[in-house]
């Protein structure tokens, strides 16, 4: 498995979570902000998928 989709995992777990407590605690920002580190994570998460790929056919 890719670093790159370790890394992005941790980030949509951890945006996840933020969003969760923006939420609960009723902050926007901290809501907007877990919301746009999960986005960052599926992208590199996406980013990993295209290595391996990429890997696995040469």
């Amino acid at each position: 498995m890719n670093e790159d989709r370790v890394k992005g995992q941790a980030k949509d777990v951890k945006g996840s979570a933020k969003e969760t407590i923006g939420k609960a605690i009723g902050d926007k920002e901290t809501e907007r902000s877990g919301q746009a580190d999960q986005v960052e994570g599926k992208v590199q998460k996406g980013v990993g998928k295209v290595k391996d790929a990429l890997r696995d056919d040469s």
